[in-house]
Formats: structure tokens, C-alpha cells, sequence
């Protein structure tokens, strides 16, 4: 889930007239839709507004699954399994997905595109709740703050203000967790712990915002430990916070699929899993048979 600066690229499918086929014609940009492929044994794809395509998972198995994992990475810890929270990542799974967790009894997800947010929300069940663990523009601040329940990611005092504004214009207070930059990889959004260090009484004093606490994403490493350090470093630099403040910041939300254990070990208490409740995004479009 590691978010790299930039614009995410989406291609489209290709236009024009072809020969008769035994599907419909694809267009990857519409909201979402459910392709069967008439060839029998062939499994059911779905597209998402970015055009990535998904096959069919068990998603109670795989729930279940990851709830295993999770208390037995808290026995670990000497910890008890509700004090973890799961946060199902649904950026670009569509409402059919988030259904079927919902009545799997998943029911916190998250999103990191506020333009799929909009559109994918209403259509989801009325239960399911929704923070937002994207990198935040200021012109998607009121967006935010109208459609989910928590912003993580916030990384600057400019777009924590801006939150602090729309909250106040719409008449609430937002729940935030601050993000840092724990390794200082140029490529990723997130504070440097020594600014956030310093810009936390002001932070503080935005009136319509709470700081919870702070997330973080490591650099990816195919060994799971070699995370820990960062973890590690996360939950050291949210002590030091609490103390700078004088005020408990109870959440760390940190690890994903490939680390969530090692992160719990470490003190998180949300962790962000994707690919191993949902399964692998597929980038590419399958052919049908001519």
C-alpha cells in the first residue's frame, strides 16, 4: 500500500469496431461492472473504475484467516486480539467486494482515492464504516471530511488546517492520525519526525481537529522483520509525542499484508490489510475467446 508521489496511471480499453464476440465490449472507465465470461470454467472478473481487474476470492476464509493471524501475533505480545483493529484496504475493489466482507462481519474499510470514494460509498452497505489513508490534496479536504469517519496520512500543518477548516463549516470535529516519513524515503508522503516534533502544538491547537495518533509505511522488503525497526521507530516517536503534548495518542497504525504481525509484535494497534483479505490485483485485462 506504499503511496509514491505522483499521479497513478489508468489506461483505457481499446475502442473500435471488433468481430462478434461472446462478451460484452469492455469499458474500463465506467463505475463498476461484473463481466461473466461465457466459456465454461472460466472464472468472473470485475471491473473497477481504475480498470484492474479481480478474481473471485473466498473472502470469509480469508477473513478468518487474518483474525487467526492477528491473535496469534498478540499472544505473541501479550496482547488481546480486540485490541488490534483490522482496516480492510478496498481502494479500487468494488461494492459487490465490500459487500460480501461486510456480511463476513468485516466492517471498517479503507480508501485512498476520494473520487472512488464517492462514487463506490453509496453503494456499499449502510454499516460499513470508511477512513480515508490516501495522501490528502486540499482540494479534496471538504470531500474528506463529508464521506469518512478518520483521516490518516495527514502530513502537513497546510492540509491539517484545511481539514480543521472543513470541519468546522460542516459543523464537526475530524479524527486524524499524522503520517511519518519513518525512513525518510523521498519517494514517500509523511512527516520527518523531527518536523513533526515541531509543528505538534500547533497541530494541536487547530480547534475542529483530535490527533488519535500516527501511521506510518516502511519500505517494502520481501522479509517481514525488516520491518520491525521502522515499527519500532514509530512507536518511539509516538511516546515522545504523548509526552510532548501531554495527552495519550492512542492509535499506531502500521503494517499491511506482508508485515501486520511483526507491526502488532511492535505495538500497532490498526493494521491496513489489502491483498491478503481481497487477493491480488490483476493489471491486466483477460482475453475472451473469439
Amino acid at each position: 500500500m506504499g503511496r509514491a508521489k505522483g499521479k497513478a496511471g489508468g489506461g483505457k480499453a481499446e475502442s473500435g469496431k471488433a468481430g462478434k464476440r461472446k462478451h460484452s465490449t469492455l469499458n474500463i472507465q465506467r463505475e463498476f461492472l461484473v463481466i461473466s465470461w461465457d466459456k465454461a470454467g472460466e472464472e468472473n472478473f470485475v471491473s473497477g473504475r481504475l480498470g484492474g481487474y479481480f478474481p473471485q476470492m473466498d473472502i470469509a476464509e480469508n477473513l478468518n484467516s487474518i483474525r487467526q493471524r492477528i491473535a496469534a501475533a498478540c499472544a505473541r505480545a501479550n496482547r488481546q486480539p480486540d485490541s488490534v483493529t483490522l482496516l480492510a484496504v478496498s481502494k479500487s475493489h468494488p461494492p459487490e467486494t465490500i459487500r460480501a466482507a461486510v456480511e463476513s462481519g468485516q466492517i471498517l474499510f479503507g480508501e485512498n482515492k476520494i473520487q472512488e470514494a464517492k462514487a463506490k460509498i453509496p453503494l456499499c452497505p449502510g454499516k460499513a464504516r470508511w477512513q480515508f489513508i490516501g495522501h490528502l490534496q486540499s482540494n479534496k479536504v471538504r470531500d474528506a471530511v463529508e464521506l469518512f469517519e478518520l483521516i490518516q496520512g495527514v502530513d502537513s500543518l497546510a492540509i491539517a488546517s484545511e481539514i480543521s477548516k472543513r470541519a468546522e463549516q460542516a459543523g464537526k470535529t475530524m479524527p486524524i492520525l499524522l503520517e511519518v516519513n519513518v525512513a525518510g524515503e523521498g519517494s514517500k508522503f509523511g512527516y520527518a519526525p523531527e518536523k513533526l516534533m515541531a509543528e505538534l502544538d500547533a497541530l494541536n491547537a487547530l480547534p475542529r481537529l483530535e490527533i488519535h495518533g500516527l501511521m506510518a509505511i516502511p519500505p517494502y522488503a520481501p522479509e517481514a522483520e525488516k520491518s520491525r525497526p521502522y515499527f519500532q521507530k514509530l512507536r518511539e516517536l509516538r511516546t515522545q509525542a504523548e509526552q510532548a503534548l501531554d495527552l495519550a495518542l492512542p492509535e499506531l497504525s502500521m503494517g499491511m499484508s506482508g508485515d501486520f504481525e511483526i507491526a502488532i509484535e511492535e505495538g500497532a494497534t490498526m493494521v491496513r490489510v489489502g491483498t491478503a483479505l481481497f487477493g491480488e490485483r490483476l493489471s491486466r485485462i483477460p482475453r475472451a475467446a473469439e
